[in-house]
């Protein structure tokens, strides 16, 4: 954990947001930017900064945060129609907040390129 990432600050929750699903490795709430009806983000509750600074040891953990947002999708009521998962990795693949996460994104049809 970070003292001044807010992705960090969220699981610990000591920043407000409307979250939806935590355990003890992801936690899951809304975008307070939505781009769609659905529109979540998981994060894992350790601190990493995006996919480049995975390492071997966080693999267990990535499947999880997959799980999660499949079970996550079923329970928004999206599965059935489909979705869309994104995660952004450093600032020229569009990333703002430096702490990995998942978009999950459905509840209408999808158009590429997203915008």
């Amino acid at each position: 954990m970070t003292d001044s990432c807010i992705f960090c600050k969220i699981v610990l929750n000591e920043a407000k947001a409307a979250i939806v699903y935590h355990d003890e490795q992801v936690t899951a709430f809304r975008d307070s930017h939505p781009v769609a009806p659905t529109h979540l983000l998981i994060v894992p509750n350790k601190h990493i900064e995006s996919v480049a600074a995975l390492e071997m040891e966080d693999e267990q953990l990535m499947g999880h945060l997959f799980t999660v947002a499949r079970k996550l999708a079923e329970e928004e009521e999206i599965a059935k129609g489909g979705y869309r998962l994104i995660t952004n990795s450093g600032p020229n693949g569009g990333q703002t907040v430096f702490h990995l996460h998942l978009h999950l994104i459905g509840g209408q049809r999808m158009r590429y390129p997203m915008g």
